[in-house]
C-alpha cells in the first residue's frame, strides 16, 4: 500500500494520498487550505488518479481544496452525514470568532457530486476496503477510516480530529460533544490493536499501543476520571 501525505498551508492540516502502489487510482482524504500544488506533484510523482475525496469531517480546515481537486477531475466527496451541511456552510462548524478570520475572503461553492459516508462497515474505492467508523464528539459527523495491512490485520487508522498523538480533538466548537467523544474513543480507539497505526489529522504518525500507554486523555478515560477539553486546532 503506498500512503502518502503532506501538510496544508493553514491550520497544519495532514492531507493523505491513498493508493494500492504506484501507477494506480487513488483517493484523497482531507485536502486543506493550498494543498492542490503539492497534492498535484505527489500524484505526478507516483502516477496516480484520484477518483474520490474522502473527508474525515467536514471542518474547512480539511475541507477547503475538496471543490477544486474534485472538479478538476469530476470525481466524487465523501462525507458523513452528521457533517453534510458544512460542505454549504463550512462557517457553521467554526462558530462566529473563527469565521471572522474568513471574513470577506472565504470564496466557497459545495463539490458537484457528494456522497454520505455509513455509520459503520466497508467501502470499496479504487480497490481498496477501508472500513468507517462514525466517531462523533469533534463534530457530528466525525468518521474514522481504517484500512487492513499487508498481513491482513487492521494496520491503519485516518483518524482525522478524533485522536493525535499525545492529545485529542476539541470539542468546544459548534457540534462538539465531550460525552460523546468520550465514547467514540472508548469504543471506536481503545478496542483497536496496539500495533495499529494512527494516521491522524494534524501532527505525526502513532500507534495504538503508544497512545493506550501515554496519552493523557485515554488514561484518564481508562482511569474513569473526568476528561479534560483539548483546544488544539480546529
Amino acid at each position: 500500500m503506498l500512503i502518502q501525505s503532506l501538510v496544508a498551508e493553514a491550520f497544519a492540516t495532514n492531507c493523505y494520498v491513498v493508493a494500492p502502489e504506484s501507477g494506480s487510482e487513488c483517493v484523497v482524504i482531507d485536502p486543506g487550505i493550498g494543498v492542490v500544488p503539492g497534492l498535484d506533484e505527489i500524484l505526478q510523482r507516483f502516477r496516480l488518479r484520484p477518483v474520490a475525496v474522502m473527508m474525515t469531517h467536514g471542518h474547512l480546515d480539511h475541507t477547503f481544496s475538496v471543490t477544486p481537486v474534485c472538479g478538476a477531475r469530476d470525481i466524487p466527496a465523501y462525507i458523513h452525514a452528521g457533517d453534510r451541511e458544512l460542505l454549504a456552510d463550512p462557517i457553521k462548524g467554526i462558530g462566529p470568532q473563527l469565521g471572522a478570520m474568513f471574513a470577506g475572503r472565504l470564496e466557497w461553492t459545495e463539490p458537484d457530486d457528494v456522497a454520505e459516508l455509513p455509520d459503520s462497515g466497508a467501502i470499496t474505492v479504487a480497490g481498496m476496503e477501508f472500513t468507517v467508523d462514525h466517531a462523533p464528539g469533534h463534530t457530528p459527523g466525525s468518521v474514522l477510516f481504517r484500512l487492513p495491512g499487508d498481513d491482513d490485520a487492521e494496520a491503519y487508522c485516518l483518524s482525522g480530529d478524533v485522536l493525535f498523538a499525545g492529545s485529542i480533538g476539541r470539542t468546544d466548537l459548534p457540534g462538539g460533544d465531550m460525552t460523546a467523544m468520550q465514547a467514540s474513543l472508548r469504543d471506536k480507539i481503545l478496542p483497536l490493536a496496539d500495533e495499529t497505526v494512527v494516521l491522524p489529522g494534524h501532527g505525526g504518525r502513532t500507534t495504538i499501543g503508544r497512545e493506550r500507554g501515554t496519552n493523557p486523555f485515554l488514561q484518564q478515560l481508562g482511569n474513569g476520571g473526568h476528561m479534560k477539553a483539548p483546544t488544539r486546532g480546529l
